[in-house]
Protein backbone atom coordinates (compact mmCIF):
# COMPACT_ATOMS: atom_id res chain seq x y z
CA UNK A 1 0.00 0.00 0.00
CA UNK A 2 1.51 3.82 -0.83
CA UNK A 3 1.63 5.68 1.96
CA UNK A 4 2.55 9.10 -0.52
CA UNK A 5 1.06 9.35 -3.89
CA UNK A 6 1.51 12.16 -6.07
CA UNK A 7 -0.99 12.90 -8.43
CA UNK A 8 0.26 14.76 -11.91
CA UNK A 9 -2.67 16.00 -14.29
CA UNK A 10 -3.01 17.15 -17.95
CA UNK A 11 0.81 17.88 -18.24
CA UNK A 12 -0.28 18.64 -22.01
CA UNK A 13 3.44 18.21 -23.30
CA UNK A 14 5.14 20.86 -21.30
CA UNK A 15 8.60 20.01 -20.23
CA UNK A 16 9.47 22.87 -17.86
CA UNK A 17 6.51 22.68 -15.54
CA UNK A 18 6.66 18.62 -15.50
CA UNK A 19 10.36 18.71 -14.24
CA UNK A 20 9.89 21.64 -11.79
CA UNK A 21 6.90 19.51 -10.35
CA UNK A 22 9.44 16.20 -10.39
CA UNK A 23 11.98 18.56 -8.77
CA UNK A 24 9.79 18.79 -5.64
CA UNK A 25 10.96 17.10 -3.12
CA UNK A 26 7.60 15.58 -2.05
CA UNK A 27 7.34 14.23 -5.55
CA UNK A 28 10.80 12.94 -5.44
CA UNK A 29 10.05 11.06 -2.26
CA UNK A 30 6.52 9.83 -3.12
CA UNK A 31 6.00 6.21 -3.43
CA UNK A 32 4.47 6.37 -6.12
CA UNK A 33 3.32 9.04 -8.76
CA UNK A 34 -0.10 8.61 -10.56
CA UNK A 35 -0.45 10.58 -14.00
CA UNK A 36 -4.66 10.98 -15.05
CA UNK A 37 -4.66 11.67 -18.44
CA UNK A 38 -3.74 14.19 -20.63
CA UNK A 39 0.10 13.70 -21.15
CA UNK A 40 1.26 14.29 -24.60
CA UNK A 41 -1.13 16.32 -26.02
CA UNK A 42 0.94 19.71 -26.41
CA UNK A 43 4.11 21.42 -27.42
CA UNK A 44 7.19 18.80 -26.36
CA UNK A 45 5.05 15.56 -25.95
CA UNK A 46 8.21 13.39 -27.17
CA UNK A 47 10.73 14.81 -24.26
CA UNK A 48 7.65 14.81 -21.79
CA UNK A 49 7.07 10.95 -22.10
CA UNK A 50 10.79 10.03 -22.50
CA UNK A 51 11.52 11.93 -19.45
CA UNK A 52 7.81 10.27 -17.41
CA UNK A 53 9.05 6.82 -19.25
CA UNK A 54 12.45 7.01 -17.47
CA UNK A 55 11.24 7.23 -14.18
CA UNK A 56 10.16 3.14 -14.92
CA UNK A 57 7.65 1.87 -11.43
CA UNK A 58 7.02 5.06 -9.70
CA UNK A 59 4.96 5.69 -12.24
CA UNK A 60 1.23 4.57 -12.79
CA UNK A 61 -0.04 6.12 -16.20
CA UNK A 62 -4.06 6.46 -16.53
CA UNK A 63 -5.40 7.77 -20.07
CA UNK A 64 -7.24 10.77 -20.79
CA UNK A 65 -9.39 11.83 -23.91
CA UNK A 66 -6.05 13.11 -25.61
CA UNK A 67 -4.05 9.92 -25.31
CA UNK A 68 -7.10 8.18 -27.21
CA UNK A 69 -7.03 11.45 -29.66
CA UNK A 70 -3.47 11.25 -30.77
CA UNK A 71 -3.95 7.68 -31.25
CA UNK A 72 -6.40 8.38 -33.05
CA UNK A 73 -4.92 11.54 -34.90
CA UNK A 74 -2.06 9.19 -36.16
CA UNK A 75 -4.51 6.53 -37.61
CA UNK A 76 -6.17 9.59 -40.04
CA UNK A 77 -9.11 10.88 -37.65
CA UNK A 78 -7.95 14.28 -36.75
CA UNK A 79 -8.40 16.24 -33.69
CA UNK A 80 -10.20 19.28 -33.11
CA UNK A 81 -7.34 20.73 -32.05
CA UNK A 82 -4.27 21.48 -34.08
CA UNK A 83 -1.70 20.70 -31.39
CA UNK A 84 -3.05 16.91 -30.98
CA UNK A 85 -2.32 16.79 -35.13
CA UNK A 86 1.05 18.19 -34.79
CA UNK A 87 2.04 16.08 -31.50
CA UNK A 88 0.49 12.90 -32.74
CA UNK A 89 2.86 13.17 -35.88
CA UNK A 90 5.73 13.58 -33.63
CA UNK A 91 5.22 10.36 -31.45
CA UNK A 92 7.32 7.08 -31.72
CA UNK A 93 5.49 4.37 -32.51
CA UNK A 94 6.36 2.98 -29.23
CA UNK A 95 5.22 6.13 -27.41
CA UNK A 96 1.86 5.27 -29.71
CA UNK A 97 1.71 2.10 -28.40
CA UNK A 98 2.00 3.00 -24.63
CA UNK A 99 -0.85 5.34 -25.12
CA UNK A 100 -3.00 3.35 -26.88
CA UNK A 101 -2.49 0.33 -24.12
CA UNK A 102 -3.60 2.90 -20.86
CA UNK A 103 -6.67 2.14 -18.33
CA UNK A 104 -9.72 4.27 -18.37
CA UNK A 105 -9.05 3.68 -14.37
CA UNK A 106 -6.52 2.49 -11.72
CA UNK A 107 -7.56 1.68 -8.28
CA UNK A 108 -5.20 1.93 -5.50
CA UNK A 109 -5.40 1.37 -1.72
CA UNK A 110 -4.32 4.54 -0.31
CA UNK A 111 -3.09 5.06 3.35
CA UNK A 112 -5.84 7.28 4.58
CA UNK A 113 -7.75 7.31 2.01
CA UNK A 114 -8.63 3.91 1.55
CA UNK A 115 -9.42 2.25 -2.03
CA UNK A 116 -9.26 5.45 -4.21
CA UNK A 117 -10.47 5.34 -8.10
CA UNK A 118 -8.12 7.63 -10.41
CA UNK A 119 -9.35 8.22 -13.92
CA UNK A 120 -8.92 11.57 -16.35
CA UNK A 121 -12.84 12.80 -16.62
CA UNK A 122 -15.28 10.74 -14.48
CA UNK A 123 -15.04 6.82 -14.37
CA UNK A 124 -16.82 5.69 -17.24
CA UNK A 125 -15.45 8.50 -20.23
CA UNK A 126 -12.35 10.05 -20.66
CA UNK A 127 -13.98 13.57 -21.61
CA UNK A 128 -16.96 14.13 -20.34
CA UNK A 129 -17.43 16.98 -17.45
CA UNK A 130 -18.24 17.61 -13.75
CA UNK A 131 -17.45 20.25 -11.52
CA UNK A 132 -16.66 21.39 -8.32
CA UNK A 133 -20.17 23.33 -8.58
CA UNK A 134 -22.21 20.31 -9.91
CA UNK A 135 -25.22 19.37 -8.88
CA UNK A 136 -25.32 15.97 -6.35
CA UNK A 137 -27.33 14.42 -9.42
CA UNK A 138 -25.03 14.45 -11.57
CA UNK A 139 -21.76 13.07 -9.30
CA UNK A 140 -24.55 10.47 -8.95
CA UNK A 141 -24.84 9.43 -12.43
CA UNK A 142 -21.40 9.34 -13.25
CA UNK A 143 -20.80 7.64 -10.50
CA UNK A 144 -23.24 5.03 -10.62
CA UNK A 145 -21.01 1.90 -11.66
CA UNK A 146 -18.27 2.82 -9.24
CA UNK A 147 -17.76 0.16 -6.47
CA UNK A 148 -19.50 1.08 -3.35
CA UNK A 149 -16.32 0.21 -1.37
CA UNK A 150 -14.51 3.19 -3.47
CA UNK A 151 -13.89 6.02 -0.61
CA UNK A 152 -11.66 8.48 -3.15
CA UNK A 153 -11.88 9.58 -6.33
CA UNK A 154 -9.35 11.56 -8.23
CA UNK A 155 -10.07 13.10 -11.77
CA UNK A 156 -8.54 15.85 -13.75
CA UNK A 157 -9.91 17.35 -17.28
CA UNK A 158 -10.95 20.62 -16.23
CA UNK A 159 -7.41 22.45 -14.95
CA UNK A 160 -9.03 23.65 -12.16
CA UNK A 161 -8.17 22.13 -8.42
CA UNK A 162 -10.61 21.01 -6.19
CA UNK A 163 -11.60 18.44 -3.03
CA UNK A 164 -15.53 17.98 -1.89
CA UNK A 165 -17.35 15.26 -0.91
CA UNK A 166 -20.54 13.55 -2.98
CA UNK A 167 -22.22 11.76 -1.06
CA UNK A 168 -19.62 10.61 1.67
CA UNK A 169 -17.09 9.93 -0.80
CA UNK A 170 -14.03 12.40 -1.09
CA UNK A 171 -13.17 13.64 -4.95
CA UNK A 172 -10.08 15.37 -5.37
CA UNK A 173 -8.79 17.23 -8.64
CA UNK A 174 -5.42 18.01 -8.93
CA UNK A 175 -5.72 20.80 -11.15
CA UNK A 176 -3.42 21.39 -14.36
CA UNK A 177 0.35 20.58 -15.03
CA UNK A 178 0.21 22.49 -18.14
CA UNK A 179 -2.19 24.42 -19.14
CA UNK A 180 -4.02 25.53 -16.02
CA UNK A 181 -6.90 28.12 -15.51
CA UNK A 182 -7.02 30.66 -12.36
CA UNK A 183 -2.86 31.43 -12.14
CA UNK A 184 0.33 30.71 -13.70
CA UNK A 185 2.17 27.47 -11.62
CA UNK A 186 2.10 23.99 -12.45
CA UNK A 187 -0.51 22.09 -10.37
CA UNK A 188 -0.40 18.91 -8.31
CA UNK A 189 -1.88 16.38 -5.45
CA UNK A 190 -0.29 14.94 -2.67
CA UNK A 191 -2.13 12.32 -1.06
CA UNK A 192 -2.02 10.43 1.87
CA UNK A 193 -2.88 9.81 4.43
CA UNK A 194 -4.67 13.40 3.83
CA UNK A 195 -5.44 15.34 0.31
CA UNK A 196 -3.34 18.49 -0.20
CA UNK A 197 -3.81 20.46 -3.52
CA UNK A 198 0.11 21.68 -4.40
CA UNK A 199 0.94 24.44 -6.43
CA UNK A 200 4.58 24.69 -8.16
CA UNK A 201 5.91 28.22 -9.16
CA UNK A 202 8.58 28.45 -11.72
CA UNK A 203 9.92 31.40 -14.11
CA UNK A 204 6.83 31.33 -16.37
CA UNK A 205 9.06 33.54 -18.78
CA UNK A 206 11.88 31.24 -19.41
CA UNK A 207 9.52 28.18 -19.77
CA UNK A 208 7.84 30.48 -22.40
CA UNK A 209 11.03 31.14 -23.68
CA UNK A 210 11.96 27.40 -24.15
CA UNK A 211 8.91 26.17 -25.42
CA UNK A 212 9.08 28.47 -28.04
CA UNK A 213 12.77 28.09 -29.04
CA UNK A 214 12.51 24.10 -28.56
CA UNK A 215 8.97 22.80 -29.42
CA UNK A 216 8.49 22.67 -33.46
CA UNK A 217 5.10 23.14 -33.17
CA UNK A 218 4.27 25.88 -35.52
CA UNK A 219 2.46 28.08 -33.03
CA UNK A 220 4.50 26.90 -30.31
CA UNK A 221 5.28 30.63 -29.15
CA UNK A 222 1.14 31.95 -28.77
CA UNK A 223 0.66 28.68 -27.12
CA UNK A 224 3.02 29.09 -24.01
CA UNK A 225 2.28 32.36 -23.73
CA UNK A 226 -1.82 31.81 -23.90
CA UNK A 227 -1.28 28.51 -21.79
CA UNK A 228 1.99 28.64 -19.29
CA UNK A 229 0.49 32.02 -18.30
CA UNK A 230 -2.52 31.12 -17.86
CA UNK A 231 -4.37 33.78 -19.36
CA UNK A 232 -7.79 32.08 -18.85
CA UNK A 233 -9.28 32.58 -14.95
CA UNK A 234 -11.10 29.83 -13.02
CA UNK A 235 -14.25 31.78 -13.49
CA UNK A 236 -14.48 32.20 -17.12
CA UNK A 237 -13.17 28.05 -17.35
CA UNK A 238 -16.02 27.18 -15.28
CA UNK A 239 -18.94 29.13 -17.35
CA UNK A 240 -17.24 27.32 -20.65
CA UNK A 241 -17.76 24.16 -18.90
CA UNK A 242 -20.63 24.55 -17.37
CA UNK A 243 -23.09 23.00 -19.83
CA UNK A 244 -21.16 20.05 -20.45
CA UNK A 245 -21.87 18.70 -16.88
CA UNK A 246 -25.67 18.81 -17.97
CA UNK A 247 -27.02 22.02 -16.08
CA UNK A 248 -28.13 24.06 -19.08
CA UNK A 249 -31.17 21.37 -19.68
CA UNK A 250 -31.59 20.70 -16.08
CA UNK A 251 -31.45 24.08 -13.84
Amino acid sequence: MPNRVAVLSDIHGVLPALEAVLAEPDVATADLIVLTGDIAAGPQPVEVLDLLADLGDRVCWVGGNCERELVEARAGRAASIEVSNWAAGQLRDDQLDRLAALPLTVTLEIDGLGPTLFCHATPRDDEEVVLVDSRMERWAEVFAEVPAEVTTVVCGHTHMPFTRLVDRRLVVNPGSIGMPYGGAGAYWALLGPGVQLRRTRFDVDAACARVAADSTFPDAAEWAEEYLRSRHSDAEALAVFAPRDGRSSRV
